[in-house]
């Protein structure tokens, strides 16, 4: 009797250590790479027994779930995972700790249209061209790969002035979501942002010489509560062995 209560005390013990190492980490992450996370984040916190508290928003832009503006009023975090440049403004700000940073994956272009409607030819920039010429209506994102297909893809391409009038920037919400629903004839955003969404068949990636190749990276907040379980997180995501799941959802590995 006397082993067996002993031994209960020390499993008990044993039991409170790991409850006392474990972390709850704030993870706030960006559209392009959240695909990815949502197959990383539970395996890492299985192996690790930190939890993992998702916030989401996009990398920039006006909208008061943005990262930039969730840490602009106080919001607590652990990891940040968003557009590389973006990152690069917050580090600048001296809100993010730059020795923390991790290059995580690259984010291609790609174009949707609704499900059961043909797939327009897009593989090179003269039937791009004549895709974006013929359609009824075109969406994109108000993140990074919206803000070039407007600022520069139509000037590219020579057709800016044809496409305003037909064009919306789509906010906050999956631009495939609009275009499963019908709103738009078709639909541009990263191909990990489409991916996920039901209703669209994915045409494919705009031709590589008109690409606008988006960095994801990680980095931890200064002030963050638990920076060393942070950084053992974004090791992970950053390591070869989370490369498959990065790539079934539509990122490129990052060349190291």
């Amino acid at each position: 009797m006397r082993n067996s209560m002993k031994a209960l005390l020390t499993a008990a013990l044993l039991a409170g250590c790991s409850l006392a190492q474990a972390a709850e980490l704030t993870v706030m992450t960006s559209g392009g790479f959240t695909a990815a996370y949502q197959q990383l984040g539970p395996k890492y916190a299985a192996q690790s027994g930190d939890t993992l508290v998702t916030v989401l928003g996009p990398s920039m832009g006006k909208a008061p779930e943005a990262i930039p503006n969730r840490l602009a009023r106080g919001e607590h975090a652990d990891v940040v995972i968003m557009v590389g440049y973006a990152l690069d403004e917050l580090i600048r700000q001296g809100k993010v700790d730059p020795a923390s940073r991790v290059e995580l994956a690259d984010s291609r272009i790609g174009m949707v249209v609704k499900q059961g409607q043909p797939k327009p030819q897009i593989g090179t920039p003269d039937q791009l061209k004549q895709t974006l010429l013929a359609a009824k209506s075109v969406a994109y994102s108000d993140s990074a790969s919206g803000v070039y297909i407007k600022t520069q893809l139509y000037k590219k391409l020579g057709i800016e002035d044809r496409l305003v009038g037909k064009s919306t920037m789509v906010e906050r919400i999956p631009v495939a979501s609009q275009v499963a629903q019908g709103t738009y004839e078709l639909g541009f955003q990263q191909v990990a942002e489409l991916l996920p969404v039901p209703g669209v068949t994915l045409v494919g990636k705009i031709p590589e010489s008109l690409q606008s190749v988006t960095r994801y990276a990680a980095a931890i907040p200064k002030g963050a509560e638990h920076p060393a379980e942070a950084k053992k997180l974004l090791q992970y995501l950053a390591s070869p062995a989370a490369q498959p799941d990065v790539r079934a959802t539509g990122l490129d590995s990052v060349a190291r």
